[in-house]
């Protein structure tokens, strides 16, 4: 079966791609290559074995988007990933995000619902509930006001597949996880952002090796143990574990609703000054960084309850925090020829 990967050169859809094609799927990965690099093709095949069809095209483009389905009219199933993915930029460029990252999916969804059935897993955040009022977060917990253009997007995203997939074939999964990280265990693939990193792990790293000269932590007041954010980390393979998982349940047709949604996450929340020492503790660097003013668009704490997926995916995370830290210290060291 062939399924495509929407931003499959990307942190989180390469490594569904490898994923993929560890259970016997065909892979077409659409980029733009706007936060990514053409490179990461030759790390997929070193670890699969197989070199993925990759058509370089931009979602925004709705020619471009009609012309790639009517090329490939084999399509399984559409995974997508494609879309901007930080915060504080958002807040920043609000309208980017709107083009790029409901744009995109509107054009993808257009195509699909011509078919008469089509499975999509929608790659979306735990950023729709915003502040959730209680912790663990349950798939129940209301959806909240987002606190940032690209939380927001996520939510109008949600909202877009569930109106279309009343009306048209097209049935799915909204995945909302928390916070990726890690690498894959052959350090073929990993996170690497362009320019300056927005999110913590990448950051710790690149200051590590030396790229950066401190990392900046962003607020000391906040209403948790030790006044750091608090967050679920999960390793990346894990989480494209699950995508795998999803898009087996909608051809399989084992799903109860249309539109089905799950948390993805661990289950443990992790405040950042205990992330840097874990990394500490990993990587045996001490990690030089500086408390700055809390950055607009967080919010205080996010941890996932996961027992929906657990019972009804049958999926669960299996890398700790320090697994994933080493990973993601094992690519760092790598890309960077130091050991």
């Amino acid at each position: 079966m062939r399924i495509v990967v929407t931003g499959g050169l990307g942190f989180i859809g390469s490594h569904t791609v490898v994923e993929l094609y560890n259970q016997g799927f065909e892979v077409v990965i659409i980029d733009n290559l706007s936060n990514s690099s053409i490179d990461v093709l030759e790390g997929i095949e070193k670890i699969t074995g197989e070199k993925p069809v990759f058509v370089q095209l931009d979602l925004r483009d709705k020619t471009s988007v009609a012309g790639f389905f009517k090329q490939y009219t084999d399509v399984a199933g559409v995974i997508h990933f494609a879309a901007s993915k930080a915060v504080g930029e958002s807040v920043e460029n609000p309208l980017l995000y709107y083009e790029n990252n409901i744009g995109a999916l509107v054009y993808l969804l257009q195509e699909l619902q011509q078919k008469d059935q089509s499975c999509f897993i929608f790659s979306s955040s735990c950023t729709v509930y915003g502040q959730a009022e209680k912790m663990p977060i349950t798939e129940s917990a209301s959806v909240q006001p987002a606190m940032s253009p690209y939380g927001n997007t996520k939510r109008i995203g949600e909202e877009i597949i569930r109106d279309v997939a009343k009306v048209s074939g097209i049935k799915a999964v909204l995945l909302r996880y928390f916070n990726p990280i890690g690498a894959h265990a052959t350090a073929e693939i990993g996170e690497l952002p362009v320019g300056v990193p927005q999110n913590l792990v990448p950051f710790i790293t690149q200051t590590a090796i030396g790229l950066r000269n401190e990392l900046s932590v962003y607020g000391d007041d906040y209403p948790t143990a030790d006044g750091t954010c608090v967050r679920d980390y999960i390793h990346v393979v894990d989480l494209a574990k699950a995508h795998v998982v999803a898009m087996k349940r909608l051809l399989e047709n084992k799903n109860l609703e249309k539109v089905e949604t799950f948390n993805v996450g661990t289950g443990t929340g992790s405040s950042v000054l205990e992330v840097i020492q874990a990394f500490e503790k990993v990587s045996g660097k001490p990690l030089p960084y500086k408390f700055v003013g809390r950055r607009e668009g967080d919010i205080v704490e996010a941890y996932a309850n996961t027992d929906r997926a657990n019972a009804v995916l049958g999926w669960k995370a299996e890398a700790t925090l320090e697994e994933a830290l080493g990973s993601a210290w094992k690519w760092e060291q790598k890309i960077r020829n130091k050991s």
